[in-house]
């Protein structure tokens, strides 16, 4: 038996659910960061610290986002008002997170965009400077051999990301005009978003067929590549060589954690609201294994695939593999490129990882703004058949403000505001989020006691037939909050003003970022109050009490019920008494 609150499109497939969620959680981090964490906090010993997270942190808090999610039948405000309205703003958070997230993440596809159609070349134009882009900084080892090497210089790969890619001004406040070549490519990312999703899972579910699985055909292809070139040995080894003594320092601890906190999605929404298309009955305990083993070897097989071309480009250049390794866009759009210019058929190994880059976004990027769909229709879904009629309209609205808000990226001082959004949007207040998120569903679900995380493990039995495991309850109630607040202070603890390249932001473009940071953050303390106002009660007293109930029943007098392969009975989860039973047969 199944208890839904309404009509609700779902997944056609059980393996385009699951392709969905691994082309959400796997994308460009797992290729540009984990393998320099990798490198900077203990080579292979680094993986024990990370495993250790994955299994305390990672796997419990994506399990409960996508119990939540497929028992609510809501996004992430809807679901978690249902379960305590007190804490529904962190609900809202998560989707003005995925919203500035889709504002800027999207650039990083479009400058793939631009370098895969630059790979339609006799020659990579990033080979050697160019007068028609190039600047005075730009230096080419094969015309200028001869002469010492300038300490200022910059390879033609560097030159040709910041002059021509980027046309990149002098600082944050001199934006310039809008780069029109990526204007264009911006554009052609947000069509090639808008359908997929048009349709909801309908239309998602058969892209990622394709998104979520090629890039590990580019890998693997990028990884043989990688192991035949010399130097290879080298690059693995600084990869994978222990450095025990760093397990020590509480930091990798925080990377660890923070990483796989970021590659599986967790706070982001998305994992609750792709969930919330599956079946009643759907297997979660799979599903989550399944997403985490697939996340995990995807970071250890780009880390090999990653350091074994780093070190033939360590060997070509006469250096150290330490001084060409780098993380984010100066991995995959300055060494990556260099790295290619090196090999054999040059133009099909950057097409390769150029178009391996584009599926790990796009699907990341489409399930963030879906997200936003899927809130406005829970919560407005009258309005939007009234005025819009049909969900098209509302993803093609939905994409058209997005771009908007993302235009500032793609003048000639974009890169500096794209850096300051990342730093602040995505790192600073998602902790914060989370936090609130986790002790919402797991400490208020009903009361404040033990109990409230063993209701949602009731919940997962009255779906599956089975419930979690006391690990995972353990996890809900105790470990990931005091890990995710240790995080989060540490974080703190550590942070410094943003710099870049050498660049000091002004102060003005901080406070600028922690305005940003501090507009999702806002809407916790928000949704608190509108949830106690709301509320029934003659007193604030009695309010607040009424504010921490579940409410997944009250907008309908009359449960929807849908049949399911098994009979269940379904106790209703704002009592710990049974108060009504339905039963559905075979």
């Amino acid at each position: 038996m199944e208890i839904i609150p309404e009509t609700r499109d779902k997944w056609s497939k059980k393996v385009e659910y699951l392709l969905a969620i691994i082309g959400y959680a796997v994308g460009l981090g797992n290729v540009w960061r984990f393998p320099y964490l990798c490198f900077r906090s203990g080579g292979g010993a680094f993986l024990i610290p990370f495993f250790v997270m994955l299994v305390l942190c990672g796997i419990p808090l994506a399990y409960m986002e996508m119990a939540v999610g497929q028992f609510t039948r809501r996004g992430p405000v809807g679901a978690i008002a249902k379960l305590c309205p007190f804490f529904k703003g962190a609900g809202l958070a998560t989707v003005v997170i995925s919203f500035l997230f889709t504002t800027y993440y999207i650039i990083i596809i479009t400058w793939s965009f631009y370098y895969l159609f630059s790979t339609f070349q006799r020659r990579l134009p990033w080979t050697s400077c160019d007068p028609e882009w190039s600047s005075s900084l730009c230096w080419d080892n094969s015309t200028n051999s001869t002469l010492p090497r300038p300490s200022d210089s910059r390879s033609p790969t560097e030159d040709f990301y910041y002059e021509r890619v980027l046309e990149r001004s002098s600082g944050i406040e001199e934006q310039g005009s809008i780069h029109w070549q990526l204007l264009l490519i911006l554009i052609l990312c947000w069509i090639i978003v808008y359908f997929c999703i048009w349709k909801g899972p309908k239309s998602t579910g058969k892209v990622v067929y394709f998104t979520a699985t090629f890039p590990y055909l580019v890998l693997l292809i990028l990884l043989v590549r990688g192991l035949t070139l010399p130097g290879s040995e080298d690059g693995i080894n600084f990869f994978i060589k222990p450095k025990w003594d760093l397990l020590l320092r509480a930091e990798v601890w925080v990377y660890a954690a923070a990483q796989n906190f970021n590659s599986l999605g967790v706070a982001f929404g998305g994992l609750i609201t792709m969930s919330s298309y599956n079946k009643y009955n759907n297997k979660i305990i799979r599903d989550v294994l399944i997403l985490a083993l697939v996340d995990a070897v995807t970071c250890i097989l780009a880390g090999f695939a990653i350091f074994s071309i780093l070190g033939n480009l360590a060997l070509n250049q006469g250096k150290d593999v330490g001084d060409v390794v780098k993380e984010g866009p100066g991995l995959v759009f300055i060494i990556y490129p260099e790295a290619f210019t090196m090999m054999p058929a040059s133009q099909l190994f950057a097409f390769l990882f150029f178009f391996m880059l584009i599926c790990l976004g796009i699907d990341s990027q489409f399930a963030s703004v879906e997200v936003i769909v899927t809130t406005i229709q829970d919560h407005f879904g009258d309005i939007v058949k009234k005025y819009l009629k049909h969900k098209e309209v509302l993803v093609l609205l939905v994409c058209i403000v997005t771009f908007l808000f993302g235009l500032p990226n793609i003048t000639q001082g974009g890169v500096w505001f794209f850096t300051l959004i990342d730093y602040y949007a995505a790192a600073l207040s998602l902790m914060i989020l989370a936090f609130f998120e986790v002790i919402g569903i797991t400490w208020f679900y009903g009361k404040f006691y033990l109990h409230c995380a063993k209701r949602l493990a009731r919940d997962i039995r009255d779906m599956t037939g089975s419930a979690p495991n006391i690990f995972f309850i353990a996890c809900w109630y105790i470990i990931s909050p005091i890990l995710i607040f240790g995080i989060f202070i540490f974080s703190m603890i550590q942070y410094r003003p943003l710099t870049m390249a050498g660049y000091t932001y002004p102060a003005w473009a901080q406070v600028l970022g922690w305005i940003i940071a501090f507009t999702s953050v806002l809407c916790i303390p928000l949704g608190m109050v509108h949830a106690v106002r709301t509320a029934k009660g003659s007193n604030l007293l009695k309010k607040f009490r009424n504010s921490l109930k579940p409410q997944l029943l009250e907008e309908r007098s009359e449960p929807v019920i849908e049949e399911s392969s098994q009979v269940d009975a379904i106790k209703l989860p704002f009592s710990d008494q049974t108060h009504t039973q339905w039963i559905s047969e075979k």
